[in-house]
């Protein structure tokens, strides 16, 4: 095949477009470009700043824009423009007061914001840590995670906003059954629940003094908050399944202050202490350290800050709070050790009592066992009330109320034979002596292979 032919110019209309363009160069390309439109650019005539040429043609109306309003394209290397990625911002939406925003209309790019960033502590072979951050191998593993790292950080953030709401609304004289419905509602409704891909992660704990968790107000439970309760706030929240385990103390007298100080500091050098290939029970001996160290003063009496050495901290997985590995606040306890990919949840209970806890008061926590297989049962009731928990809950934990809400009624027997025939456990409140005060703060937080990231972490603790 022959090559394609140009168009062809004769001299006289050339010498008469000449002639034209020195009356109109204001407006008019030159020769150069001109010929450059119908047969591509000529090799070293310069290009009008401003003209824009597309597809070899000028503009259907014969006008040439003039100055900044066009610019210059050359038609054999133009290139299509490369699309941004995606990156983390923050939200295009203000969030309400009260909150009532779903976290996924605030964050349409479905990018959510990351939580703290740490290095992990030097290994014991004194490779560095910081190594992670840089070594391409990590990063690129790291990348490979990043819609589950979302979906953890999506509940996080949930979890951040609903805790600072409720930090503000409770007050004395409110029930507790009133604070953990209003706080539930706010949750349900950042979090953007929709069955088991969204929601609550369990039933919200908000024991009082003596009681360090396991507390959630069954109907009819009438106990109001006192002005010098000491409340623990536990709840957490899901997307598909990457739970978020974040918990508070609450007060409203400052003689409490340093035994809340005991134990977020403590919970904050577990945190500083934990990472790949850490052996759990020296998180639990550096925990101990710390909480020790305090003493707190109470109505003239001083008393150490014990760490209650029955209660652990625990890796979490995928609709699993308990996912098998325990993390000690006291030294002694587990010889494992922490792997990358891990989700912690990193928890201290402090107390003045006797720093040891046992079952007490009426039940409303509940989950079923992650392990138990297919266990017969007779009652039509029990199998009834089976089909409802794998229904709405699955492995996740449940409460009393929880079964109201959705319509259940006369169910404690049925209840009653799921635990006892190992389908469903029983979590009842846990206990100090009566007349002590205990306290807990607790972060999630997840081994990323290139560094530490404290997903539940907020201006607030």
């Amino acid at each position: 095949m022959g090559k394609k032919k140009g168009k062809a110019v004769s001299v006289d209309q050339t010498q008469e477009e000449l002639s034209y363009l020195k009356l109109n160069t204001n407006t008019q390309p030159s020769l150069k470009e001109e010929i450059a439109v119908d047969n591509g650019p000529i090799p070293g005539a310069p290009a009008k700043e401003g003209l824009t040429v597309e597809n070899g043609h000028l503009p259907e109306n014969g006008e040439v824009p003039s100055g900044d309003e066009v610019e210059t394209t050359d038609i054999k290397t133009k290139k299509k423009k490369k699309k941004s990625k995606k990156k983390a911002g923050p939200a295009t939406k203000a969030q309400t007061d009260p909150p009532s925003i779903p976290i996924h209309e605030l964050f349409p790019n479905e990018s959510f914001p990351v939580g703290q960033e740490c290095e992990y502590p030097p290994s014991k072979d004194e490779r560095l840590a910081k190594d992670r951050f840089t070594a391409e191998e990590k990063r690129t593993l790291d990348r490979s995670q990043n819609d589950s790292y979302n979906e953890a950080r999506r509940a996080a953030e949930s979890h951040r906003q609903t805790r600072q709401y409720m930090q503000k609304y409770i007050k004395p004289g409110m029930t507790m059954f009133q604070i953990v419905e209003e706080l539930e509602r706010v949750s349900r409704l950042l979090i953007g629940e929709d069955g088991l891909k969204a929601g609550l992660a369990f039933p919200t704990g908000c024991s009082l003094n003596h009681c360090a968790a396991h507390y959630t107000p069954n109907a009819g439970d009438s106990t109001v908050l006192q002005y010098d309760d000491v409340c623990k706030i536990d709840f957490g929240t899901h997307v598909n399944g990457r739970i978020i385990d974040c918990a508070f103390t609450l007060t409203f007298n400052n003689k409490y202050d340093k035994l809340l100080e005991a134990v977020r500091e403590a919970t904050n050098t577990g945190i500083r202490e934990a990472g790949i290939d850490v052996r759990l029970c020296d998180i639990g001996e550096a925990i101990q350290e710390v909480m020790e160290s305090y003493e707190v003063e109470i109505d003239g009496k001083t008393y150490q800050v014990k760490p209650i050495r029955n209660l652990n901290g625990h890796s979490i997985g995928l609709y699993r709070i308990h996912a098998g590995k325990t993390v000690p606040i006291v030294k002694g306890g587990e010889v494992d050790v922490m792997e990358e990919g891990e989700y912690y949840a990193i928890e201290t209970f402090g107390s003045t009592g006797k720093g040891v806890v046992h079952d007490d008061m009426e039940c409303s926590h509940y989950m079923k066992n992650f392990s138990a297989g297919h266990v017969p049962l007779r009652l039509a009731t029990s199998k009834q009330l089976l089909n409802v928990i794998n229904k709405n809950f699955d492995t996740l934990a449940f409460c009393r109320r929880w079964l109201d809400r959705l319509g259940q009624t006369k169910y404690l027997l049925a209840l009653k034979d799921l635990c006892d025939k190992g389908a469903v456990d029983a979590y009842p409140p846990l206990c100090d002596v009566r007349g002590c005060y205990t306290a807990q703060f607790e972060h999630t937080i997840l081994l990323r292979p290139t560094c530490k990231e404290v997903l539940s972490r907020g201006d607030d603790y």
